[in-house]
Formats: C-alpha cells, sequence, structure tokens
C-alpha cells in the first residue's frame, strides 16, 4: 500500500492539465504580442520581395502536343499465314520488330540525348530568319553575358557543326543543355496508362523556343520510330525490288536475242536451221525460266510490300502548338501575400526559438 500510494504523486505530477496548456499559449501569445513590430516588418520586406521577385520573373510558355500510336505487334490474322508460305520460299518477311520501344521505352527515347541533341542542332526560321534551337536556348538564357569573362567561351560557335565533329567544351556544353532540358523544360507522359494517347509538353521563358521545339522533337522521335520499327522490312523491300529489277531486264534481253537472231537470218538455207533454231531456242528457254523466277519474285514482292504497311505504325497527331501559348505568370499579390506569410512566419519562429534558449 505504501509503495502504490507513493507513485501516485509522481504520476500526477506528469500529467500536464488543459488549463495549463491553455495558460503556456496564453504566455506565448502576449509575448509575440510584444514583438508586433518585429513581425509586421519582417512580414513588410518579405511581401516587397515577394512582390518583387513576381515583377522580374518571367511567364512561362507552355507548347502540348498529343498524338495517337496505333502500333500493330501481333502480326496476326492473314499476315501470319502469308509470312508461313513467304518462308517455304526462303524469304523473311519480318514479324512486327519485338519489343522495341513498347510501353514506357518510347517515353524515355524523348528524353534521350540523341533526340534531344538532334533536335537542338536544327535550324529553324524564328522571327524571319534561320537560327539554330540551341542558339535560341542560348540566347533567351542570356549565356553569353556570363561567358564573356572566360576566353574559352567567348566566342564559341555551333552553326555548322554536327555532333560528330564537337570539341570536348562544345560537346560539354550541349550536354549541360540537354541535362537542363530534360529536367526542367521536357515533359512526356501518357495521357492514361490503358490509352495509346501520348502528351509531350515543353515550358520555357521563350514563347518561340517552347512551340517549335515541341514541334521539332515530336517530328524527330516520331520519324526515328517509324524509320527503326520498318528498318528489316524496308531492307526486304529493297532487296527483293533489286532482284525483281534484275530478273526483268534478264528476261526482257532473252527475247530480245531470240527476235535478234530471227531477223539477222532473215533467207536462212532450211539445210542450217540450226544457226536460227539453236540460238532462238536458247534465248526463248532463258526467258522462260527468268519469266518463273520472275513471277515468284513479283509474288515476294508484293507479300513484303503488305508486311511492311502492316509493320508502320500509325502516328496521328491530336492537337498541336499554336499561339498565343498558355502563359503562367507569377502574380504580384500572389508573391506579395506569399512573401509576407513566409517571413512573418519565420520571425515568429526565431523569436520563439531565441526566447526558448534563453530559458534554458
Amino acid at each position: 500500500m505504501t509503495s502504490e500510494n507513493s507513485k501516485q504523486p509522481i504520476n500526477a505530477s506528469k500529467e500536464i492539465s488543459l488549463k495549463e496548456i491553455f495558460k503556456e499559449i496564453n504566455v506565448w501569445y502576449r509575448y509575440l504580442l510584444t514583438k508586433w513590430l518585429i513581425i509586421v516588418l519582417f512580414g513588410l520586406i518579405g511581401g516587397a520581395i515577394g512582390f518583387v521577385y513576381a515583377y522580374l520573373k518571367k511567364p512561362l510558355y507552355t507548347a502540348i502536343t498529343t498524338f495517337v500510336l496505333e502500333d500493330e505487334q501481333s502480326g496476326a490474322g492473314g499476315l501470319g499465314s502469308i509470312s508461313g508460305l513467304a518462308s517455304m520460299a526462303g524469304l523473311d518477311l519480318g514479324s512486327g520488330g519485338g519489343g522495341i520501344f513498347q510501353g514506357d521505352n518510347l517515353l524515355q527515347l524523348y528524353k534521350s540525348r540523341k533526340m534531344i541533341e538532334a533536335t537542338l542542332l536544327t535550324s529553324v526560321d524564328i522571327d524571319g530568319k534561320k537560327q539554330l534551337l540551341i542558339d535560341r536556348y542560348i540566347e533567351f538564357n542570356d549565356l553569353r553575358t556570363g561567358w564573356q569573362d572566360k576566353p574559352m567561351l567567348k566566342g564559341i560557335n555551333f552553326t555548322g557543326a554536327s555532333n560528330q565533329k564537337f570539341s570536348r567544351l562544345q560537346d560539354s556544353i550541349v550536354g549541360t543543355i540537354v541535362s537542363e532540358i530534360d529536367k526542367n523544360y521536357l515533359r512526356v507522359a501518357k495521357l492514361d496508362k490503358k490509352l495509346s494517347i501520348i502528351k509531350v509538353e515543353v515550358v520555357a521563358e521563350d514563347e518561340q523556343f517552347a512551340k517549335v521545339f515541341n514541334e521539332q522533337i515530336v517530328k524527330n522521335v516520331n520519324d526515328f520510330y517509324v524509320q527503326t520499327r520498318t528498318k528489316k522490312s524496308v531492307g526486304n523491300v529493297s532487296i527483293l525490288q533489286q532482284k525483281t529489277d534484275s530478273v526483268r531486264r534478264v528476261m526482257n534481253g532473252e527475247i530480245f536475242s531470240a527476235a535478234a537472231v530471227v531477223d539477222a537470218t532473215p533467207n536462212l538455207n532450211p539445210t542450217r536451221q540450226v544457226q536460227r533454231n539453236a540460238p532462238v531456242q536458247r534465248s526463248q528457254f532463258s526467258a522462260e525460266t527468268n519469266r518463273a523466277i520472275l513471277t515468284e519474285l513479283v509474288k515476294n514482292l508484293e507479300l513484303s510490300k503488305i508486311s511492311l504497311r502492316k509493320e508502320t505504325p500509325l502516328l496521328e497527331v491530336i492537337d498541336i502548338p499554336i499561339y498565343p501559348l498558355k502563359k503562367d505568370k507569377f502574380g504580384k499579390l500572389k508573391g506579395l501575400i506569399i512573401g509576407g506569410i513566409l517571413f512573418g512566419f519565420l520571425s515568429v519562429l526565431y523569436l520563439v526559438i531565441k526566447r526558448t534558449l534563453a530559458n534554458l
């Protein structure tokens, strides 16, 4: 009993009543009330900083392109049987290119250095003059001003250069710009995981750069995608076309050769028929053989063209960026309010910490 009674005061001393909490809050309130001038002063300073920031902050322009991708990968239906028949003739008409760019791979292609760099090095018409997009980026970000004090960067130029001929310094600058665009300018995503609609968004402080860069990177990536997906089938069609044209030329040559032999011996002695019949029959036999080969090649060529059309993905643009672009401006009133609240809160936090440390 004695031990239990001795524990009760200890437990009671650990408990803080609601009255004491309100009392402590009231103490802090009265203390901060005495410092209202400091809090208001900091709030005004923060509001002024927020207002100036909003005034100097350039607006952001957003260029958006959406397109739908229809890509038949399975090769089902009639094409499967066609490919089977072609394979019996020793021909590979292609089967859809496997899993290239399926899923998120196409989205990552937009973020790759290869595509962003190729777009930056594209010459476009802006304000009536030809200009590389990388030069436009350097211009509206005012990078050359910071390069004036650096002799190596002062006269650097990308016009007329290709990525295969870049110097180490040029390659470094391009890499930095590509990384910046990837992180802060370019956004690529599917509107819905269940749909094939892809949204490409470019956000920049320069309206023309945002629009042109958006259009150009969509063109570059989609062209590269189609070319890569159909590369094998295009090669097959090209080879078959060359063989078909070659056999046709040989066949036509043999037909003309037979006719030429007949024309060359109009009044042939009946006892010398071998001079006409042997060359004519030889040419006719060669022509018939090549005709049979040509018939099969033409069939296989048409099958390859069907396969190529089947493998070619359909990229249909839905929306394109149109002037004026969507403009996001940080409002002056918003900057004033946010700056005032933020600095006011920081001043209160400073005063609380200062008093707490002084009471320790």
